[in-house]
């Protein structure tokens, strides 16, 4: 009898523990649930992204499985990858520094995709009638750029290149706004940007390239996935890549459309966007080897410069079957 009775009692305590790790497991469940509906998509106001998001064709497939696009613009790389760190974006695309950074911060990102290096879409401006003639010139000179943007890259290249020290540029770390405002007042003597706002300066003040990417630095875009996203819904990350790949053909094929749809959500006129979108590179590729060594050039080159407080392994980063 006492057999029976303790029998009994030990299925109530089983039905007990169960009952209370469902209790306890069900909000994550709701929770995984909940994000397996919506899809949050960093992206600049600029790239391929921003052709997707026009298109609207990315929108449309993800909502015949009952998945919601999220679309947040950011100013810059950076910022975009601050908002992957914290949890408020799944996917997002930027230039080869902004990873560096955000890894060296701690986040929790993979590499899922690059289009190929376009090195002229980004360079180091000067005014005009700048007396600045070479990059050797910019030694004491107050130089405008976005921490850990591309640029913040091409900067650190082209004065090593130059045999100046980066310690002998005064740089100032401004948003695109604020750096092309300080570079119409002439408060810096050189701004190192992207396109479309580089192609804005030179078409609109006139600016001057002083040296761009071309032989220096290969000037990736990549497309990153926070890790649980990535772990947790391959699926989707998929059908955002083939899409991308989509939209990113079908802007070389038409041009000239591409530059119509981009021309009113930039705000900027059709010259401006037209330059930009000639040195664009087209066609998103799978993550590497060799590119995330050459990822991990950039990591080492801002350890260096003591940018990022300790050494850094992008293949930390990489894709499961490249690690």
């Amino acid at each position: 009898m006492r057999s029976i009775i303790w029998i009994s009692r030990l299925s109530v305590f089983r039905w007990l523990a169960a009952l209370l790790c469902a209790a306890l497991l069900w909000p994550a469940a709701q929770a995984q649930a909940q994000e397996a509906k919506t899809l949050r998509i960093g992206f600049q106001k600029y790239g391929t992204l921003t052709i997707v998001r026009a298109l609207g064709d990315l929108d449309k497939r993800l909502a015949a499985q009952g998945i919601t696009v999220k679309w947040t613009e950011f100013p810059a790389g950076p910022q975009l990858l601050e908002g992957l760190n914290v949890g408020s974006i799944d996917f997002g695309t930027v230039g080869e520094a902004p990873p560096v950074f955000a890894q060296a911060a701690g986040a929790a990102l993979v590499y899922v995709g690059n289009e190929p290096p376009s090195p002229t879409s980004e360079a180091i401006l000067v005014p005009k009638d700048s007396p600045i003639k070479s990059v050797a010139d910019l030694k004491g000179k107050k130089v405008a750029l976005n921490k850990g943007s591309n640029v913040h890259y091409l900067l650190v290249k082209q004065l090593e290149r130059a045999g100046v020290p980066y310690a002998d540029v005064n740089v100032a770390y401004l948003t695109p706004a604020d750096a092309r405002a300080a570079f119409e007042r002439g408060s810096v003597d050189a701004w190192v940007i992207w396109d479309p706002f580089q192609a804005a300066a030179e078409k609109q003040l006139g600016a001057r390239v002083l040296a761009d990417g071309a032989g220096v630095v290969k000037n990736y875009q990549f497309f990153l996935a926070a890790r649980p996203y990535e772990k947790a819904h391959p699926d989707v990350i998929q059908i955002v890549l083939e899409e991308i790949r989509k939209g990113d053909l079908w802007a070389r094929d038409h041009r000239a459309e591409a530059v119509a749809l981009l021309q009113p959500v930039l705000g900027l006129d059709k010259a401006v966007v037209e330059l930009a979108a000639e040195r664009l590179a087209y066609g998103v590729q799978p993550i590497t080897r060799e590119v995330l060594q050459e990822q991990q050039q950039v990591a080492d080159a801002f350890h260096a410069l003591k940018l990022i407080p300790k050494p850094l392994n992008v293949f930390d980063a990489a894709p499961s079957g490249l690690k």
